[in-house]
């Protein structure tokens, strides 16, 4: 953003570059726990996969038209007083 790229260009490639970090750590994940996966297993996995792609994508989506009309400055206020309260009760 400091460098002229939009809120929204931004954001996307912020999620793009997730994106190979999230695939490595559910690959590791799988083939860490492969034994365990059995037939009915497979299909509540499917469902589940399926649901939290869609439901992720739709949160994407949200979240960038959200942020062509708002900005971050009051989530970035409320965080510098919460790190502040942390810092001082720890």
């Amino acid at each position: 953003m400091l460098s002229g790229v939009s809120r929204k260009a931004s954001t996307e490639f912020s999620f793009l570059l997730a994106i190979p970090v999230m695939m490595a750590v559910s690959g590791y994940d799988l083939l860490k726990h492969y034994d365990e996966f059995l037939d009915a297993n497979l299909t509540a996995f499917a469902v589940g996969f399926v649901v939290a792609f869609i439901v992720a994508y739709i949160t994407i989506k949200l979240f960038i038209v959200f942020l062509q009309r708002f900005t971050f400055v009051a989530f970035g206020i409320y965080r510098i007083i919460f790190g502040i309260i942390l810092l001082m009760v720890l």
